[in-house]
C-alpha cells in the first residue's frame, strides 16, 4: 500500500525489487493452483452431465466432454415433482427470508440500545441455545404441539431466529449507528419506532442485504427440516425431491443385473450430475451480483460487538 501511495502522491513509478517479484510469483502461482483445486470439480461435474457416461466412469473425460448427451437432463425433467420443488423451495427462500428480516433485525437492533432494561439478560437468553440445544427429538414434539408437522410455515417459522445473524447485525448497529444520531433524532421529536425505521433501516442495507442473503442460501440448500416434518410431496422442496429422485435411481441400478445393470448404473450417475448442476445452478449464477455483500457480511462478524 505506501507504495501504491508513493507513486499517486510523486507520480513516479516505484520499481519492485527482486525479492518483491519473486514474493509476487509465488503469490499469483499459488492462488493459481487454488482457484483450479475449487474450480476443476464443479467444472467436471458439469461436463459429466452431458458426457457418455461410459467415459466418465472409464476415466476418459478430463477438460473436455465426449460424447455429448442430454438423456440424464431429460430424464430428470420428466419428473414433475422437480417443478413442485422448485416451486416449494423458491416460496421458502422468499418468504423464509422476509421473516427471518422481520424477527432478527429489530432484536438485534434492541440489543445494541444500551437503554435497554435487562440487556445483558436477553444477550445471555439468546446465546445459549446458540450452544445448548434440547436435541432434535424434544424439537419434534415442539413442533408437533404446535400442529406445524406437515404444514407449510414448518419450513419458515420453528428456526427463523438464528443467533449468529443477530449478532452480526447487532455488532452492525453499535459500530455504524452513533448514540448522538438518536440524540439528535429524540430532539426532532421522533420516537423509538420511528427512529428505527426512518433513520436505522435507511442506513443498515449492507447488513439486511447480509442476512437475506444467507438466510435465502440456507433455505434453498435446506432438505433436513423437510426430511423430518414433511410428508405431503407438493410440501417438499427442491433438495428432498432431488434426494428422493437419486435414491429412487440408484434403486433401480441396484435391483438389475446384465447389462440392464451396467445401463442402469450409467444413467442413475448421468442423473446424479445432473441433479447437482440444477440445484446449484441458480445459487451459483446469483453469487457474482452479490459477492461483495458475502464479503463484507465476512467483515461485519468480524468486529468487536
Amino acid at each position: 500500500m505506501s507504495k501504491k501511495n508513493d507513486e499517486m502522491m510523486t507520480g513516479v513509478k516505484v520499481q519492485k525489487s527482486r525479492t518483491d517479484k519473486i514474493f509476487d510469483f509465488f503469490l499469483y502461482t499459488i492462488s493459481t493452483i487454488i482457484v483450479i483445486v475449487m474450480l476443476y470439480p464443479m467444472y467436471f461435474i458439469v461436463i459429466a452431465s452431458f458426457s457418455n457416461p461410459a467415459d466418465v466412469s472409464a476415466g476418459n473425460i478430463v477438460l473436455l466432454p465426449k460424447g455429448i448427451t442430454f438423456k440424464g437432463y431429460q430424464k430428470l425433467l420428466e419428473y414433475s415433482q422437480l417443478w413442485v420443488g422448485y416451486k416449494n423451495t423458491i416460496l421458502y427462500a422468499a418468504l423464509g427470508t422476509v421473516i427471518s428480516l422481520v424477527v432478527n433485525v429489530p432484536t438485534a437492533y434492541a440489543l445494541s440500545r444500551k437503554d435497554l432494561c435487562g440487556r445483558k439478560l436477553f444477550t445471555v437468553f439468546y446465546l445459549i441455545p446458540m450452544f445448548f440445544t434440547g436435541g432434535l427429538i424434544p424439537t419434534y414434539l415442539i413442533v408437533k404441539d404446535f400442529g406445524l408437522l406437515d404444514n407449510f410455515w414448518v419450513m419458515v417459522l420453528p428456526f427463523s431466529v438464528i443467533t449468529y445473524y443477530i449478532i452480526v447485525a447487532r455488532t452492525f448497529f453499535n459500530n455504524s449507528i452513533p448514540g448522538d444520531l438518536w440524540e439528535a433524532a429524540q430532539i426532532d421529536g421522533c420516537g423509538n419506532l420511528g427512529f428505527f425505521f426512518q433513520i436505522v433501516i435507511p442506513l443498515s442495507k449492507a447488513v439486511l442485504a447480509v442476512i437475506a442473503l444467507w438466510t435465502a442460501v440456507g433455505q434453498w440448500n435446506s432438505y433436513f427440516n423437510a426430511l423430518i416434518y414433511l410428508r405431503n410431496p407438493d410440501l417438499q422442496p427442491l433438495q428432498l425431491v432431488l434426494r428422493n429422485i437419486l435414491i429412487s435411481n440408484q434403486t433401480i441400478s441396484s435391483m438389475s443385473t446384465g447389462a440392464a445393470a451396467v445401463e442402469a448404473k450409467q444413467m442413475a450417475d448421468l442423473i446424479k450430475y445432473a441433479i447437482i448442476v440444477v440445484s446449484s445452478a441458480p445459487i451459483m449464477c446469483m453469487y457474482p451480483f452479490v459477492q461483495k455483500h458475502f464479503n463484507q457480511g465476512v467483515m461485519l462478524g468480524s468486529l468487536k460487538g
